[in-house]
């Protein structure tokens, strides 16, 4: 469903990530999304937590806001690192958003507004899914206190159906088990899904599978009431683990027991979400954790859902869109067209020069209109090759610096 809407709605700026990893920056007005990007394509730093000029000056380029939405509620969060014992970070004031945002000329004098973080995620979803009817599923490692939510989407209108509160948390979960593996948390978990596939979950450790061991070992326990708790807090790691398990295939199956276990638990969570979500075939996905297309890929007719629509940016930084439909005073619907939103480069697209340079052979690296908002390269800021090499993928990687077992997307073709 497409509105039209008059220019009476308000200019929102979202920001999202900001102060915690991955920051980003939306214009909203009305139900068009004018402007999308993350500070990381401006600043060369990957997943930078901070504003840069650059990319707040690229974003007013498309709009004066007439306030700020921030993707979380900052007085909520500090709350919970009381709780957790992070005093430090809870009694640091330069953290607020207020407090930093006044460091920033262009936005010092703008109002803020602020919404929980699991609310932002589910917006980003189903304002740009086109669904009037969804279950939508927010999966991540932590907002203020939720790290896993299901909402009911009708209407235009959200409504939290389910919740599942800190320290038990699927996202952390995973992430613990990224640095354990000697990798980046909050980063790398990727890497972690890409490694699963050369390891065996079911291996013999200890007298058990090496994943009932790993369940057993972090008191991660299945309710009928409710979904998976955890004896165990992982927000601060879980290196200690299974300190005998150091070669390369020992990583190998750990990744692979840490994916099992982590689908064990998606499953229970599709098949609630239908349950209680129970008169609509539409399925949303939003949260870091919806990044995890090995564990999306099971999701078939089998759940109840037909249709699924999955944000191309559905962690921390896709959030600044949805915030900002939250406080631009208009209809409910956004007018999703495309995921290039970021910074442009004009010119028109090297189609024949890159298929003359494929065909030879060599690697293409494409730069040209606007950037994808998100994680993935789409094709407007990527690197192409023709899989027909026996060579091509240890050039590719060696080009990326990256792991030899890292899997590659293949191209889609230009739609009809």
């Amino acid at each position: 469903v497409t509105r039209s809407y008059t220019n009476n709605h308000k200019t929102v700026l979202g920001i999202a990530g900001a102060l915690n990893h991955d920051a980003s920056v939306s214009i909203v007005k009305g139900n068009e999304i004018l402007f999308a990007a993350h500070s990381e394509r401006y600043s060369k730093i990957k997943n930078d937590p901070l504003l840069n000029s650059e990319i707040i000056h690229n974003a007013l380029e498309y709009g004066t806001p007439d306030v700020i939405a921030w993707y979380e509620n900052p007085y909520k969060k500090k709350t919970r690192q009381l709780y957790a014992g992070q005093y430090e970070t809870a009694f640091d004031m330069e953290e607020l958003p207020k407090r930093y945002l006044q460091q920033i000329p262009e936005l010092k004098d703008l109002p803020i507004v602020y919404q929980d973080h699991h609310y932002t995620h589910a917006a980003s979803g189903y304002h740009t899914s086109g669904f009037v009817n969804a279950a939508v599923v927010v999966i991540d490692s932590i907002g203020e206190w939720e790290t896993l939510t299901i909402w009911q989407g009708s209407g235009g209108k959200l409504s939290k159906v389910y919740s599942q509160r800190y320290p038990h948390s699927f996202g952390l979960f995973y992430s613990a088990m990224t640095q354990r593996l000697g990798l980046k948390a909050n980063e790398d978990e990727y890497i972690l899904m890409g490694m699963a596939a050369y390891g065996n979950a079911d291996r013999k450790y200890k007298g058990t599978s090496l994943k009932h061991q790993l369940m057993n070992e972090l008191g991660i326990t299945t309710h009928s009431h409710k979904l998976h708790t955890f004896k165990q807090n992982l927000h601060r790691g879980c290196n200690w683990i299974f300190p005998d398990l150091t070669s390369e295939q020992d990583l190998f199956d750990l990744a692979a027991a840490t994916q099992k276990i982590y689908e064990i638990m998606f499953d229970r969570v599709i098949k609630l979400a239908h349950r209680t979500v129970s008169f609509t075939e539409n399925l949303v996905l939003m949260g870091g954790c919806a990044l995890n297309c090995v564990a999306n890929s099971m999701i078939t007719s089998k759940y109840g859902f037909k249709d699924i629509w999955i944000m191309p940016n559905p962690g921390d930084a896709g959030s600044c869109i949805g915030v900002a439909q939250k406080f631009n005073k208009a209809d409910w619907n956004l007018n999703w067209k495309t995921p290039y939103l970021g910074y442009n480069i004009e010119g028109d697209y090297p189609v024949e020069k890159t298929l003359e340079t494929l065909l030879k052979g060599e690697i293409v690296g494409i730069a040209n209109g606007r950037a994808e908002f998100g994680p993935r390269a789409l094709g407007n800021r990527t690197l192409a090759a023709d899989p027909r090499g026996p060579l091509i993928k240890d050039k590719m990687n060696e080009i990326k610096r990256r792991q030899k077992f890292r899997p590659f997307a293949p191209m889609i073709l230009e739609e009809d």
